[in-house]
């Protein structure tokens, strides 16, 4: 399946769904911020939208209400930002980890932790 591309709502709707695990349409509204929920009608048409994309699919019915469920996983969606915040800067990691330094959203141990998960794609990739 190719990777999804997700609006801001889009993507604040699948927060829901993960969250959730599944959901109504009424479900999915309530979980936005009362003073930034948008309309049932517009959730509802961004779902239809979703499962359009085989982002979200339909599993069960209870009354009239459909019951709605991630398909693209949380992992894959986060790849995908990533990736595309990637290519605005030509591939290049380098300005991405300087603004997250400079911003101080960069941790020492967020440091760590990408030190050994290269540690561990080194191990990986080197011939025993």
């Amino acid at each position: 399946m190719p990777a999804q591309k997700f609006t801001r709502l889009e993507l604040q709707i699948m927060q829901a769904l993960w969250d959730r695990g599944t959901a109504s349409i009424r479900e999915v509204q309530e979980a936005f911020p009362e003073q930034d929920r948008p309309a049932y009608t517009t959730v509802q048409t961004t779902v239809y939208r979703l499962e359009g994309k085989n982002a979200v699919r339909r599993v069960k019915k209870i009354s009239n209400a459909h019951i709605f469920e991630a398909v693209v996983s949380r992992n894959a969606a986060q790849r995908r930002l990533i990736d595309d915040l990637l290519a605005l800067f030509g591939g290049r990691m380098q300005p991405v980890m300087s603004h997250l330094v400079r911003s101080g959203k960069l941790t020492l141990d967020d440091v760590k932790e990408a030190e050994k998960a290269l540690r561990k794609l080194q191990r990986k990739d080197s011939p025993q």
